[in-house]
C-alpha cells in the first residue's frame, strides 16, 4: 500500500473532519488577532497542533482500520484519545482564543450557551471528573460493552468521541495555568491527589488485562485481527498500554504541578528574602 493511502480515511466520517477542521480554524483565526501578551509562543502552538493531529490521525486515517481490528492497536488509540492527544492540548492553553470567540459571541449566542456553561461547571466537580474519567475506560472495556461497540458503528464512534471529550475536560481541569487564588481553579494539592487517584484504578484494570488466563474480548477473535498475531500476545499488549503508559501520564502531570508550585513560591520567597535584607540594613 503506497503511504498516502495510510493517511487517508478508514470509516470517512464527514463530522469527525469538519470538528477537527473547525477547530484547526477556529485557533488559527485567532492566533493573528490576539494581543502580544496573550499570544502563545511556538512551543505552545506546537503542542496544540501535535495534540489535535494526533487525536485526528488515530480517528480519520488507516490506523482506525487496525484499531477495529487488534486490541493493543485499539488500546493506542484509547491512549492518544483520552490521554496524549488532550493532554498536550490543555498543555497549549488554549484559554485566550476561546476567550477571543467568547468575546466575539453576540449576545442570542451567550445565551444558547448558558446551559451548557452550566454542563461543564458539574462536569468539572473534582469527584465527577475522576469517576467520569476512570469509569469511561472502565465501561468501554466492559467485554460484554466492548463487543458490542467494536460491532455497531455508531456505538464505535458514541465511544471514540466520549473519550476525546472526556480526556480534554480532565485534563484541562488538571492543567489549567490560571492561579488557584483566584478561586477559578482547583488547587494544585488537589490536581496532585486526582491525578494520582485516577492513576491507580487504570493500573489495576491493566493488571486484570495482563494477567488473565482467557480472552476477556472475543471479538477480535470472532471478526479476525488485522496481522497474523496471538490473541493472547495481542491481549498482554492491550494490558500493557493500559497498565503503564497511563500512570506514566499521571505521574508527568504531577510533576508539573509541583514545578507551579514551587514557581508560585519563589515571588514570595524573593519578597521575603527583601524584606529581611532592608530589616537587617536598618538594625545595622
Amino acid at each position: 500500500m503506497p503511504w498516502f493511502e495510510f493517511l487517508l480515511p478508514y470509516d470517512f466520517s464527514p463530522l469527525t473532519v469538519a470538528a477537527y477542521l473547525g477547530a484547526l480554524i477556529v485557533y488559527g483565526l485567532a492566533l493573528p488577532r490576539l494581543p502580544e501578551a496573550e499570544r502563545p509562543g511556538p512551543w505552545r502552538i506546537s503542542a496544540f497542533l501535535v495534540g489535535l493531529l494526533a487525536c485526528y490521525a488515530v480517528m480519520q486515517t488507516r490506523f482506525d482500520y487496525y484499531a477495529q481490528y487488534t486490541f493493543f492497536i485499539h488500546r493506542g488509540q484509547h491512549l492518544i484519545l483520552h490521554h496524549v492527544g488532550p493532554f498536550l492540548i490543555a498543555l497549549s492553553n488554549p484559554l485566550p482564543v476561546l476567550r477571543f470567540w467568547r468575546d466575539r459571541l453576540p449576545s442570542r449566542g451567550l445565551r444558547i450557551a448558558a446551559p451548557l456553561s452550566g454542563t461543564y461547571r458539574i462536569l468539572q466537580q473534582p469527584a465527577v471528573a475522576a469517576v467520569l474519567f476512570v469509569g469511561l475506560i472502565y465501561f468501554w472495556l466492559w467485554p460484554a460493552v466492548h463487543f458490542d461497540a467494536m460491532l455497531n458503528r455508531q456505538l464505535y464512534w458514541t465511544m471514540n468521541w466520549s473519550m476525546l471529550l472526556d480526556g480534554l475536560l480532565f485534563w484541562w481541569l488538571m492543567l489549567d495555568p490560571r492561579p488557584p487564588a483566584r478561586g477559578r481553579t482547583l488547587g494544585h494539592g488537589t490536581r496532585i491527589l486526582m491525578m494520582a487517584l485516577v492513576a491507580l484504578p487504570q493500573l489495576v484494570l491493566g493488571a486484570v488485562i495482563v494477567f488473565a488466563h482467557e480472552s476477556l474480548y472475543d471479538i477480535y477473535d470472532v471478526c479476525g485481527r488485522a496481522w497474523p498475531i496471538a490473541p493472547r500476545t495481542d491481549q498482554l499488549l492491550g494490558g500493557l498500554l493500559t497498565w503503564i503508559p497511563p500512570a506514566m501520564m499521571s505521574i508527568i502531570g504531577i510533576l508539573l504541578m509541583l514545578q507551579r508550585i514551587m514557581n508560585d513560591g519563589r515571588p514570595q520567597q524573593k519578597q521575603a528574602d527583601l524584606a529581611h535584607s532592608s530589616n537587617g540594613g536598618m538594625t545595622s
